[in-house]
């Protein structure tokens, strides 16, 4: 069972990560690389938000497992 909670820990924050990543290049934050197709392109604000909630209930679940 420790294995699933690590794992779901790591996974969460993998998610969360890229998709802070994913908003801040969709506002245009983040321009790197150069030519991708997600700078200044909203749909990725709106997807990049829902992948980092739900690697932060990821977190949150993995924090509430018994382990």
């Amino acid at each position: 069972m420790r294995v699933s909670r690590r794992l779901l820990m790591i996974a969460g924050a993998v998610a969360a990560i890229v998709g802070l990543f994913w908003i801040g290049q969709g506002v245009g934050i983040i321009r790197w690389p150069a030519s991708s197709f997600m700078i200044d392109q909203y749909d990725w604000v709106l997807t990049g938000t829902v992948t980092a909630v739900a690697g932060l209930v990821a977190i949150l679940i993995a924090r509430r497992m018994r382990g």
